[in-house]
Order: structure tokens, then sequence, then C-alpha cells
């Protein structure tokens, strides 16, 4: 028998030689990764306290880093929140899996209480110093300042330097990161795309952001709306396996069976047990149901589980679901630049595997937007109201885009690729039950049903963007007309004048009725256009009927 001893860690230990799993993979991606972290704790809870976020960023470079090729960097983010009590300081900054939103089944934005705290060890990792807090509550007379790091071995926050501060806020929260990393401003996965993105998806976000080497710049906020952010769903227990199925029961402790599937699953009332315990098959009877949930053994689970899947349940409700809203959305498309068209479709919820979702899409084209004809449209993800900026090609938005036949709607596309043009697609997906491929939460899990609901939005948002092209393609026409026949008409009708040896009255009459002539075809594309104008008002109408 080996003598070696078999030891245990702590969540933070592992995660602390897994960083890479929670977004920590490389120097630029630590950067936005803490940037993120800090951003979504603030904008979470300024809504749930329903505080209009206005929010203060800074990203600056300090000099050389300890890692080769690095630079010292520090992320300072401060909002308006409602701050956090003293006590709370060390679980939230400083302990793994300590989170408020843990399993609650909303469409927040953080939900497992990892990434703050993968913030602070980093900087713990590499400068030797967790994260500078300073809190200030609405009870507060003055506010909280400490530096607050983890305690690896043992997954728990530590306070350290703790004082009593004035401070010039009624309430908030400032968080300052000082660590390892590369800025990246620009390109898909840069800091610039990061933010303009937040702004998109959250317009009742006011954002002030100073970077490197740049004035402080100011995104107002284009809506006084606070998002209410639904009540807490179950899940359905279609989604679960067994061993989730089992997981899930040790959260209740000592209660009844029956009390425990119908408090803790949507979809599963007393008349649903009563069906299940009527069916030979399933073996199952009443005893067992009001048997203590902690009592049950695993082959009692397996039945139970089994029968639950071979019960036809209703659909989960969609009422949990968060909407950014055509309206709010198509007001925060504008601040993205010099709009010359946009496209704004939020689809109502619905179910995928099982799952309430609700899909939102924007499509816009800038009037100065330096991008080519030929090359990719700009896409920008959203999941539960957070950019998504890396690994595209495996996630479900970018899958969805490439199964549309955009040529249809006047776009050029290469096949299977993306379309081509200087169009910006934002796509956002909002679900309290988001799958992710990895814990770093940068790509959607590409489900059959989540990939056709998605593509079947663009395809709505694509029918509006035809016809504003149709419409445009003919106002091209008709001005090419005219200026054909203000070219060339009266040089014909002179050289004709000139070949038949005609009169000036002739020559006159001749340019009349030429002009005439052409006037016809000139008439008939506008006519076409107006016709054209006047559908896409009526369909304006009813889109606006239907909201």
């Amino acid at each position: 028998m080996s003598e070696k001893k078999i030891s245990s860690s702590s969540t933070a230990e592992y995660f602390s030689k897994n960083l890479q799993q929670v977004g920590f993979s490389s120097q630029t991606k630590a950067v936005l990764t803490t940037l993120k972290e800090a951003v979504d704790n603030a904008l979470d809870a300024c809504e749930e306290h329903d505080i209009l976020p206005e929010l203060k960023v800074e990203i600056e470079r300090l000099g050389p880093g300890s890692i080769k090729n690095s630079e010292r960097i520090r992320v300072l983010v401060i909002d308006n929140g409602p701050g956090i009590d003293a006590e709370d300081l060390p679980k939230v900054f400083g302990e793994y899996l300590a989170s408020s939103k843990f399993g609650r089944g909303r469409c927040t934005r953080g939900q497992q209480g990892i990434g703050i705290s993968a913030a602070t060890t980093w900087a713990q990792m590499t400068c030797a110093q967790g994260a500078k807090v300073i809190s200030k509550t609405k009870a507060m007379r003055k506010a909280v300042s400490a530096i607050v790091e983890v305690d690896i071995k043992n997954n728990k926050g530590l306070m350290k330097k703790r004082e009593t501060i004035d401070w010039d806020r009624p309430h908030g929260t400032s968080v300052e990161f000082i660590f390892d990393g590369r800025i990246q401003i620009n390109g898909e996965a840069g800091i610039m795309n990061y933010l303009l993105g937040t702004t998109l998806v959250n317009p009742h976000v006011t954002l002030h952001y100073q970077l490197p080497d740049q004035e402080v710049t100011t995104i107002e906020r284009v809506s006084n709306d606070i998002p209410h952010i639904p009540d807490a769903t179950d899940p359905h227990p279609h989604t679960m396996k067994l061993g989730e199925f089992i997981s899930h029961s040790h959260l209740f402790g000592r209660v009844k069976v029956s009390a425990w599937l119908k408090k803790g699953f949507s979809r599963i009332s007393d008349q649903v047990i009563d069906e299940m315990i009527k069916v030979k098959e399933n073996g199952l009877n009443k005893a067992l149901f009001d048997k203590n949930v902690d009592q049950l053994a695993n082959p009692e689970f397996t039945k139970i589980f089994a029968a639950i899947q071979n019960t036809e349940l209703k659909a989960p409700s969609t009422s949990s679901v968060l909407s950014i809203g055509e309206d709010s959305l198509s007001k925060s498309v504008l601040r993205l630049g010099e709009v010359d068209f946009f496209s704004v479709v939020s689809r109502k919820p619905t179910i995928c595997d099982f799952k309430p979702v609700q899909v939102e899409v924007a499509i816009a084209r800038l009037r100065q937007k330096n991008m080519e004809a030929d090359s990719p449209v700009q896409l920008l993800r959203f999941a539960n109201r957070v950019p998504l900026q890396f690994d595209k090609s495996a996630c479900a938005i970018a899958q969805a885009i490439t199964t549309v036949n955009w040529r249809a709607y006047g776009l050029g596309q290469p096949k299977d690729s993306m379309p081509q043009g200087p169009y910006i697609f934002a796509v956002s997906v909002v679900s309290p039950f988001i799958k992710f491929k990895n814990a770093s939460k940068e790509t959607i899990d590409a489900s059959d049903e989540l990939v056709e609901e998605i593509r079947r939005t663009l395809m709505q948002a694509g029918q509006k963007l035809s016809r504003y092209i149709k419409a445009e393609d003919k106002a091209n026409d008709l001005e090419e007309k005219l200026r054909y026949i203000e070219q060339f008409g009266p040089i014909l009708v002179d050289g004709l004048a000139r070949i038949t040896g005609a009169k000036e009255d002739q020559k006159k009459r001749a340019r009349e009725g030429l002009m005439k002539l052409l006037g016809r075809d000139t008439t008939s594309a506008e006519k076409e256009l107006s016709t054209a104008n006047q559908k896409l008002a009526i369909q304006v109408a009813k889109t606006a009927e239907a909201e």
C-alpha cells in the first residue's frame, strides 16, 4: 500500500492555481477581467437597490511589472451604490463562492461569487497586495477603508489596515487593484469595446472613464428607467442530471420529499406527484414522498428522478427574464456614434432547453465607421447584459449569425461566414440559467434551440434592414437617372438640332419633349420610392402597435 498522504485543498487554493479558468489566462485578459468583475458588481448592487448607476473607471500604467513583458496596472472602479457593510468586505472581495446571488436563478450579471475574488487573488499573486476597498452605507457617518486579501489556504477573506475616513459620497463603494498585466485599448478584446458595449446594453448607466494618456470621457445615460430584476425562479427538473438532482436536495435539509420537490423546482405540484404515483411503472408510493429528503437513499433518488423525467411537465415561466426593451436599446444605439441606420428587435421571452430566455438584437450602420465593404461586420455579444469578448467562434451567437442568409437582406456574405459591411451587430441573450462553456463566462453554449431562437431574432432585424436598403437603392437609382438627364439631355438635343438644322423654337420643344419622355422613367422611380416609403411607414406603425 502506498505511503503517500492524500491531502485536500480549499476552493481558493484550487482557483489560485487555475486562474486561467476564470479569465486570467493572459496578461491582457487579466486587465479586462478585473475591470469587468468590478463593474458587474457595481451595476448589480445599484440595480438591486433601485439606484441609477453612475460609475467612475480609471485605468493607469504605473511602470514595469514583475512578470516578464508585463506592466504594473492600476484599475479603479467607484460606484454610487448602497455600499457594503464593513464585516462583509472580506467575504465579498476575499472569499470564493461567497455570493448573495449564488444559485438564485435571477438575471444578474454575477452569480457564482468567483470573479471578484479571483481578481483579488491575481493582484495578491503578482503584486503581493489584494484589493484596496473604500465603502460607505447610508447608516455610516464615515467610510471604511481597508486592504482585503484572500487567505488561500482556508478560503477566507482577510481585512488589513482598516480605518475610518472622510469620503465625499453619501454611499457607494470604491475598489482598486494593482497588478501585473498588459493594456489593450482597441480591438475586439479591447477595453474600449468593453466600455462601449456595457453602455449599449445598460442605457440607464452614466459612465466616466479615463484610460492611459487620455482625458476623462463621460457617456451620459439615455434612460432614467432602472431595470426591475424579476424575482428568482426555481430550476426546471428536466434541465438536471441525477447528480445535480441529488445535490439540490442537500440545500433543503430536513423537509418532506413532496415539499422539497414543490419548493425546489418549477412546475411540480401535488397533481404532478399524484400522477407519478399512479403510473405503476414508476414504482412510487405516497409513503416515499412523506419521508424526509435527508433520509432518502440513492436508489430512491434515482426512482424519483426517473419518474420526473418520464412525466410531461409544463415549460417554466418566462416572468423571470429581464428585458432591455426596444425603446431603451434604440436610444442606446445612438451613443455608438453617428448612426446612419439601425434596426432593433426585442423578441418575446421564450423557452429554450426548458430555460426561460429572451434575445434582443440591434444592427447599426455608422456614417464614419472605418470598415471596408468586404470586411466582416463588428459583432458585440452579451450575456445577461455583460459583454463577451473572447472565443467568438464557439459562441451560440456567432454560430446563429453564420446560419442566416444575409445576402437575401442586401449584405455581402461568404459561405458559412459572418456577413460583410460597415455594420455593428449587437446580440443580447438574457436568462437566469445561461449555460456557458467555461467558468470565465466567455462564450455561450450553442444548443440547437438557443441557436434557432437567436437566428429568428436576427432574421427579424434583417427584414427591417432589407426594407431600408431597398428604399435606399431606389433613392440612389432615382438620383442617378436625374443626374444623367441633367448631364446628357441638353447635349443630345443640341446635336440633333445641328444635324437637322432645326430652328430655336423646335430645339426648345425638343428639349421639353425629351425631358418629358425621360421624365416618365423618373416619375416611375419616384412612384416606386414613394410606395416603398409608405410600406416602411406602415410596418413601423404595426410594430409600434404590437408593443
